[in-house]
């Protein structure tokens, strides 16, 4: 009998060579498979004519005339189709598929189905997937559908041999067991775990499609959100220093400044300041756009908690920022005799020795650094106060190890120059308080931003040089690192090599990239922000980087490739001193811009530009790196805003009214997980 522990190597027509790959993708069991949840679906009832073929994804009906299979290079195959039905022909093209050569040879009729377009100057459906014409007419008892569910790829399997063992594994579906509470899905009008199960993987319509992803998208949520809700009630019941709120301190802090605080770093610093003066410790995502000054509300509360006799530890991701968050904090805290200290790798011998004991005796108020900050011999005196910088880049692990270097459980303070829409706050860190940074600082002007084709180049090179002229310095941002000849955007090598031989032979440019030595992409950086390069052919690894005033041009190659958020992130380096900078985004091709790129030329306002870039490409863009990529949602999008709402209210009341997780086993598990996952603490 098989059941839903059953191994797959114990299903019929499940090989040892099939349970090795399956195995490696992570499907042990029948209940691993049935998770395994198809990623697009192809409906061969709305297939086309090929005269008739538009660009997007398409479904033919058509012979095979051709096929040829030739290596392009090691690990590269291409095969090559010529399609055909009464209206035309047209190309089809796989990579690393050489056997639909076999597949397709014969006079059979055939569904395809991909995405057409143009592609290396010529039309093609690519990658189509491939079923035998007469399985697809719903008059075969056994294909009561024409949506056919569409696998990830699994390595070293056929996409068929997958297809035929979640085929055969359907019966099986009404014995999963439900997940939710019975009163939430009844509330929530959801089909049961089955139903849904049963509907993405074997839809008799899309209608079936959407109710099952209603389901197990809402299930995701709810657990995710109902972990962070935990979360933050166990943070209740955590002792932390109570530090009081010291007027005078602050007001003199805010008088010495050289510059007004914004009604926004007011309205934080002061949430913060009243989460000190709690007995429970403060656990707040401070969020706010590159320039906002994030840096001085930390430094605002540093003073008052250096005041207390308390100390402050920042943690920063590079050495290059912990260096610049040292000296500004070292300027603003200077005139209050609060000692500033920096900690990093290149801190060693007697020096180090010596601020380690300094650190421990309480000599020091605050120190910044990088991971060196959690290493076993670096002691406090008193640590109150903890400040995590782009706190997406440090594991759990490593937020963890910091927090437990005080007696008792310090406030953390999170930041993030990423502006991240409510919906994705509300759901990633529910267990966090947030304050929000949405103004910049008096006197900050606009970044001008224009889009630039290709065939512009020679009079934007012109435009960059007059700028640098002028004694000001420049940005150059490419995708790549290194030239791929199956990929068409531009490497930051060749670009560097070219620009520094050419157009820019005359100014002294910079090369900087991910693969560099640590110590050789600091010394970059520091010659670049002490003056001594005129420009900087760089990857985006500068997109969290030093504060360069100088620095007034920034130009993105390929712009359109990139997220508008990280888009956003990459204009931040600019506009920062006192003259006016330009931001330049370079198509890759001739066509017109996207109204996407059209958004990022109009708004200066990164939360506007997130939720757009929500909307357009999904959470991971916004990002532009895993820092959540642990949570790995299968099935829902962070971007449906409606189902996230029907799950926080869920997930409220599901912890307002004390209702006992350990009665829903499956529950339990994963939202154990997700607070495993999520937690900063």
């Amino acid at each position: 009998m098989v059941l839903l522990t059953t191994s797959l190597e114990h299903i019929k027509g499940v090989g040892p060579k099939t349970t090795q790959a399956l195995s490696a993708a992570g499907l042990e069991t029948v209940a691993d498979a049935l998770d395994f949840l198809p990623r697009a679906y192809d409906d061969y009832s709305a297939a086309v004519n090929i005269a008739d073929l538009q660009p997007g994804k398409v479904t033919v009906r058509a012979r095979c005339e051709s096929i040829s299979t030739r290596i392009v290079r090691r690990g590269l195959r291409i095969t090559t189709a010529v399609l055909a039905d009464d209206s035309g022909k047209v190309k089809a093209v796989w990579f690393n598929q050489p056997y639909r050569e076999s597949q397709l040879r014969s006079d059979a009729e055939f569904m395809f189905s991909g995405q057409f377009g143009m592609q290396y100057n010529s039309y093609q459906i690519s990658n189509p997937s491939v079923e035998l014409a007469k399985q697809t007419d719903t008059s075969d008892a056994q294909h009561a559908s024409d949506i056919h569910p569409v696998y990830k790829s699994i390595k070293n399997l056929r996409p068929k041999t997958v297809q035929d063992l979640l085929k055969n594994l359907r019966p099986i579906i009404e014995f999963l067991p439900e997940t939710l509470p019975e009163h939430i899905v009844q509330r929530q009008q959801l089909v049961s775990r089955a139903e849904a199960v049963r509907f993405l993987h074997a839809p008799k319509n899309h209608e079936e499609i959407t109710r099952g992803r209603e389901r197990l998208a809402f299930e995701e949520l709810f657990e995710m959100i109902l972990a962070a809700q935990l979360n933050k009630q166990e943070q209740t019941k955590l002792t932390g220093w109570r530090i009081p709120f010291n007027q005078p301190v602050v007001k003199r802090f805010v008088e010495q400044l050289p510059f007004p605080l914004t009604n926004a770093q007011r309205r934080a610093a002061w949430q913060i300041l009243q989460d000190l003066e709690s007995e429970h410790p403060m656990n707040r995502l401070l969020q706010g756009d590159v320039g906002s000054g994030k840096t001085v509300v930390a430094g605002l509360v540093a003073a008052e908690v250096a005041q207390a006799g308390f100390q402050t530890a920042i943690m920063a991701p590079t050495e290059i920022l912990a260096t610049q968050h040292a000296k500004t904090l070292d300027e603003l805290l200077a005139p209050f005799g609060v000692s500033v200290a920096l900690l990093t790798g290149h801190v060693k011998g007697a020096q180090r020795r010596q601020l380690l004991y300094n650190l421990a005796n309480g000599n020091i108020n605050v120190v910044v650094g990088t991971h060196a900050l959690i290493q076993e011999k670096v002691a406090y005196h008193k640590l109150g106060f903890v400040v995590i910088d782009e706190q997406h880049r440090f594991g759990v692990k490593q937020r963890q190890a910091l927090l437990q270097k005080s007696d008792h459980m310090p406030h953390l303070l999170s930041m993030t120059a990423t502006p991240i829409p409510r919906s994705l706050a509300l759901t990633l860190y529910g267990e966090l308080d947030i304050s929000i940074l949405d103004e910049l600082p008096a006197g900050r002007q606009p970044i001008e931003t224009k889009i630039w084709s290709p065939a512009s180049a020679p009079k934007l090179y012109e435009t960059i040089d007059h700028e640098l002229a002028q004694g000001r310095q420049a940005y150059v941002i490419c995708p790549l690192i290194d030239d791929n000849p199956d990929n068409d955007k531009k490497s930051v090598e060749a670009e560097y090599h070219k620009l520094a031989k050419t157009m820019f032979h005359h100014r002294r440019v910079g090369l900087l990239h991910g693969k560099l030595p640590p110590e050789e992409k600091a010394a970059v950086m520091q010659q670049f922000a002490g003056g001594d390069i005129d420009m900087l052919v760089s990857t985006t690894v500068v997109e969290v980087g030093v504060n360069v005033p100088n620095a007034t041009v920034m130009l993105i190659e390929n712009a359109d490739h990139f997220g508008l958020s990280q888009l956003h992130q990459l204009r931040g380096r600019v506009g920062r001193g006192e003259h006016q900078s330009f931001c330049h985004l370079m198509m890759s091709g001739h066509d017109k811009p996207s109204q996407r790129l059209r958004e990022i030329e109009k708004s200066q306002d990164g939360f506007y530009l997130a939720e757009i870039d929500l909307k357009l490409r999904g959470p991971g863009e916004i990002y532009g790196r895993a820092q959540h990529g642990t949570l790995n949602l299968k099935i829902a999008s962070l971007s449906d805003t409606p189902l996230i709402a029907r799950a926080q209210t869920e997930a409220e009341r599901f912890v307002k009214e004390g209702q006992d997780l350990l009665q829903y086993k499956h529950l339990a598990r994963a939202v154990s997980r997700y607070q495993r996952l999520i937690t900063l603490n």
